[in-house]
């Protein structure tokens, strides 16, 4: 069974010593950043949802158990864009919110509309990318969530995972990552 750590209010269990599982200094240390910046002690150009979703902490046996940390980055950098809403609402109105969303929105349009298998680069000759195919189903349904059509939730997006290929029937992990993480900010500041 797993065991609950706690270092001040942070409590994560964590996985059988056998088992690797993320860093608990690290972890507890980039919370306690979080919390800072969230109350206003880090400025948001330093710390936002952005540096949340890119967080990476080094795995060690023993250590908390990566699938309870990253379900609470997920809910803190939920936390993190409704603030950000919140504030820019206060000052702008929900209009000007619901314009900012929509331009950042309207970067994710470009990819949408290449044709199937030239919506990002393949990696070089050999290189383990993201099955092509796979890509470009999600990247469908994409377009049909922003023609009304179909919903998408946030956790979907979170969740997704592409079957590895090679060469030319693959897309480069890095780019398809980034766009992700484009997408999940949309959803996260809509929903």
């Amino acid at each position: 069974m797993s065991e609950a750590t706690a270092k001040g209010d942070i409590m994560f269990p964590r996985v059988r010593f056998y088992r690797k599982g993320y860093q608990p200094k690290a972890v507890d240390e980039f919370l306690h950043e979080a919390r800072e910046a969230y109350e206003g002690g880090i400025p948001a150009s330093e710390f936002s949802s952005g540096t949340i979703h890119k967080a990476m902490f080094p795995l060690t046996r023993g250590g908390y158990d990566p699938v309870s940390v990253d379900a609470a980055l997920d809910r803190l950098e939920a936390a993190f864009l409704a603030r950000d809403r919140a504030d820019h609402v206060a000052v702008n109105g929900e209009q000007a919110w619901l314009d900012h969303v929509a331009d950042r929105a309207t970067t994710l349009y470009p990819r949408l509309v290449r044709p199937e298998g030239e919506r990002f680069a393949n990696p070089a000759k050999g290189a383990i990318g993201y099955q092509i195919e796979a890509v470009d189903a999600f990247m469908d349904r994409l377009a049909a969530f922003f023609d009304d059509e179909i919903e998408l939730r946030v956790d979907s997006v979170r969740t997704i995972t592409f079957p590895p290929a090679k060469g030319q029937d693959a897309y480069l992990e890095g780019p398809v990552d980034a766009y992700l993480a484009r997408v999940i900010e949309i959803l996260l500041a809509v929903e």
